[in-house]
């Protein structure tokens, strides 16, 4: 997932570059909403794997 969310930042900038501020706009709100995502499951993942463990 963080793979994606790089991949959509990278297009949001190149948009931006190229003047379509309105798709660069969407495509970082995107990568963000999938980054914190990806933090969230990541979290998760390491509580759960600690509760396992412990």
């Amino acid at each position: 997932m963080f793979r994606i969310s790089i991949g959509l930042a990278i297009v949001a900038l190149i948009a931006a570059i190229f003047g379509f501020g309105g798709i660069a706009a969407s495509f970082a709100t995107f990568a963000k909403i999938i980054f914190f995502i990806a933090l969230a499951l990541l979290a998760i993942n390491i509580i759960a794997g600690g509760l396992r463990k412990g």
